[in-house]
């Protein structure tokens, strides 16, 4: 029997595309009736319905017209640990049509990559309910919702603790202080008696198993029955075999060998009690690592006031549309991106740059959403509204960073998937090694160390270990207007060994300013500047603009001007109030007028700066001598220093002549100059750099940068503000600043770092005491580790890993 499959096609554009793409498909065994559409792009073609549709996916990739594939985000209820990942995502990866499939534990979410029509998000929500963990599209749950979710998790986690708390205490106290005060042991005794005290603590330990921690039970002992064990399973069968055990020995003793009899009430109790307190420990950090994406999220006000006729009335936030006008008060936070029609004030844009600065606003400039406005009040008009803002963006991306998976991932992923089959049959080792090696009575020393091992391992701390970094990290660097667009970035960008930075726009502020004027006669050279900049106002050119913002600033009125003549190559002449006023270069002062030798030598001081020099004359008498430069960011200096200092080489890659190239780069330290570059060389200068020095981190501007912002190992865009959306950067820089590559590097560096301290304690920790739960100290120190003893560390290792993940928060920037 066969089944019809339906895909859509990328990159066909011709009658021939359609052509290979049918004969590719023709080429895998088992594919028939394949029928290729042009006019939308799809593929039909039949296939046997138990066939895999693996092979035709990859003879359409091979072939070069790769099926089209769409992001999906689930959020995912019941993990528990590493083992549930693993578990969820080999689900997912064995789904026909599924690209890539990645589950995160720290913020319990699945984000797949798959191709429309050989499955849809229902069919894999489906998927991961027959697997055990309900599945829910993150698009249709309010991101708020999350923080409510782990404030609701861990308060119901500290109400079984503090119930089991109240109800192991007694148990604890009965058995525990009998074995520390002989005195009690023998109080006991004489009062209720050691039989009464058994049933007392069966009670007990009854209501702890099957009301706090029934939930380990109901979750992990169907997982265990279906073959894929999780951490509920271990806990599951620790504290059921030493509750098990406990009772068989109070109302069945003639089962158990002779000398056995013992009870471990306390110990089923103590593991669950303990558990719990761990568990409410780790949903409050959890909790907390999502603080960067709900503070973002909060800077959206929830109401707006919008102009409805001649009144204005306060409407929600989701009900705006674009081209609405709102007002905006004093101290009010901007409700979504919009325009000025009328008002002025300045706006503190932090929240963009990570640096607290206003930012002067006048009709006709733009705010973003979350922005909070000075002491003006404006009228607005809304640009966009809903996933378009800018603020929308930076929360997708800090997402879209927050479930990436890193290489580093990888080893883990491998160990994880089996590591809880792997307790399971370490456990039933000790058991049957202490039974027949072990000293009498046996069998109470098999089942203590049997249980101790079940307790004690802990795959929690080792699927935590990498997305709790990932998540804190990638949230800190949003705080410090640094956005990790690939999550994979935040490891590659330790690897980097070279930056590599374009100049205009990156080092410099990308726009010419006017910076000197030497004029024959100082007390006019306002009234000279406004006849220049008349002149000039025709041009289109660069260093015309930068003129007239000189006499915007100044606020000089511009006069008229008649016959104006422009001199390709060399300037532009215009007569005002009978004067011909000519502004240029120095080849056209040789016909419009002389300079005097003054001028010149202050001319050639300035070409030597790597400043653009021209000259203005009036009737043929050279009146003054104007330089403009692309002046560099203030934080440039500051940046290179920085970046040299961590034992970074620093490169700078220029389309400008030589001279102008190296007289910034040495302004600014840096030593490895490549100038005269146009567009398409900057690709092989970048390659250049990576076979002598090893791998490159280029930072643009990310407009005309856009192939060796791909082209490079990390992609570094200088954005605006707003100009986040840009596709071929790894890493956008929010606050067009430098010292934004420096928190980068600083980031990756110690969130790398940070993920090896939770892997080395994870790995560390159960590969050190999961030895010593089986007893392994006991021949030669006499030592067993007690079961609440295991419960205890493991509760805790989670948290550990938790905690120092979310140290990251309070990282600060090192100059």
């Amino acid at each position: 029997m066969q089944k019809s499959v339906l895909v859509s096609i990328q990159n066909m554009t011709c009658g021939g595309c359609a052509a290979r793409v049918a004969r590719a498909l023709e080429g895998v065994s088992g594919v028939q009736d394949v029928a290729v559409n042009l006019a939308d792009e799809t593929a039909r073609f039949s296939i046997e319905i138990d066939q895999p549709v693996t092979k035709p996916m990859q003879a359409l990739d091979a072939a070069g017209y790769p099926a089209r594939s769409q992001d999906l985000r689930f959020r995912i209820s019941g993990l528990s640990c590493a083992s549930c990942v693993g578990r969820l995502q080999n689900a997912f990866n064995d789904v026909p049509g599924v690209v890539s499939a990645h589950v995160n534990l720290a913020d319990e979410s699945a984000t797949l990559q798959f191709i429309p029509g050989l499955t849809t998000p229902q069919a894999l929500a489906e998927i991961a309910m027959q697997t055990g963990f309900p599945a829910t599209i993150a698009d249709e749950v309010q991101p708020q919702d999350r923080a409510a979710e782990k404030q609701e998790e861990a308060d119901h986690h500290r109400r079984m603790m503090w119930i089991s708390a109240a109800l192991t205490l007694p148990v604890f106290l009965l058995e525990m202080g009998g074995h520390l005060l002989p005195a009690w042991h023998h109080l006991i005794g004489r009062t209720i008696g050691h039989q009464a005290s058994w049933v007392i603590q069966f009670v007990l330990t009854t209501a702890v198993l099957f009301g706090p921690g029934r939930q380990f039970f109901t979750k992990g002992l169907p997982a265990l029955w279906h073959r894929s064990p999780n951490m509920n399973s271990l806990v599951a069968l620790g504290a059921g075999s030493a509750w098990a055990f406990s009772t068989v020995a109070l109302l069945a003793p003639g089962v158990l060998p002779e000398g056995t009899r013992a009870v471990y009430f306390e110990a089923a109790a103590v593991i669950v009690t303990l558990i719990l307190l761990g568990r409410w420990f780790e949903a409050r950090a959890k909790g907390q690592t999502g603080a960067a994406i709900q503070s973002l999220i909060g800077l959206q006000p929830r109401t707006a006031l919008v102009a409805q006729g001649d009144d204005w009335n306060e409407v929600s936030v989701n009900d705006l549309r674009v081209g609405d006008k709102f007002m905006l008060k004093p101290g009010e936070r901007v409700p979504t991106d919009a325009s000025v029609i009328d008002g002025n004030s300045f706006v503190d844009e932090s929240m963009l740059t990570g640096e607290p600065m206003q930012v002067a606003k006048v009709t006709g400039d733009t705010l973003t959403g979350g922005t909070v406005n000075g002491h003006g009040s404006l009228v607005c008009e809304v640009l966009r509204v809903g996933h378009d803002t800018t603020l929308s963006q930076i929360i997708a991306m800090v997402q879209q960073a927050q479930s990436a998976r890193l290489p580093i991932q990888a080893l883990v992923d491998r160990v994880t998937l089996w590591f809880v089959p792997a307790v399971m049959g370490i456990a039933i080792l000790t058991v049957v090694t202490w039974l027949i090696f072990g000293p009498d009575p046996a069998l109470s020393y098999a089942l203590v160390s049997g249980v101790s091992v079940l307790i004690i391992a802990c795959p929690c701390a080792m699927g935590l270990a990498t997305p709790t970094s990932i998540m804190v990290g990638s949230g800190r660097a949003a705080e410090l207007g640094v956005l990790f667009r690939q999550g994979d970035a935040l490891q590659t960008m330790c690897d980097v060994k070279v930056i590599a930075l374009d100049k205009t726009g990156t080092l410099t502020m990308g726009k010419p300013m006017l910076t000197d004027i030497e004029s024959v006669d100082p007390a006019t050279e306002d009234h000279f500047l406004a006849q220049v900049a008349a002149v000039e106002a025709r041009s289109e050119h660069p260093i015309a603009q930068a003129i007239l913002q000189a006499a915007r600033d100044r606020g000089l009125d511009l006069p008229e001007v008649t016959s104006l003549e422009v001199i390709s190559g060399q300037g532009i002449t215009g007569i005002i109030d009978g004067q011909r006023i000519a502004v240029g270069n120095r080849s056209m002062m040789q016909q419009y007028g002389s300079a005097e030798n003054s001028f010149l030598t202050v001319a050639e001081e300035h070409s030597a700066k790597g400043k653009s020099v021209f000259f203005a004359s009036i009737d043929g008498r050279v009146a003054a001598v104007f330089a403009v430069s692309d002046p560099l960011r203030p934080t440039s200096a500051a940046a290179i220093s920085a970046l040299k200092a961590r034992g970074l080489r620093v490169a700078m890659i220029s389309g400008d002549g030589r001279a102008t190239a190296q007289t910034v780069a040495d302004g600014l330290g840096i030593e490895t100059v490549i100038a005269e570059v146009m567009p398409e060389g900057k690709i092989d200068a970048l390659k250049s750099l990576r076979t002598s020095y090893g791998s490159v981190a280029f930072v643009g501007d990310g407009i005309n940068d856009a192939p060796v912002l791909a082209e490079a190992d990390v992609g570094i865009a200088i954005g605006t503000g707003t100009d986040v959306a840009i596709e071929t950067a790894d890493v956008v820089l929010m606050g067009g600043d430098v010292m934004g590559v420096v928190h980068a590097f600083d980031l990756s560096r110690q969130t790398l770092r940070n993920i090896k301290q939770n892997l080395f304690w994870a790995f560390g920790y159960n590969a050190a005491l999961i030895p010593v739960a089986a007893g392994v100290l006991y021949p030669a120190l006499g030592m067993l580790l007690s079961p609440g003893l295991a419960a205890g560390a493991m509760a805790f290792s989670s948290v550990f890993v938790l905690g120092n993940a979310l140290r990251l928060r309070r990282v600060g920037i090192a100059p």
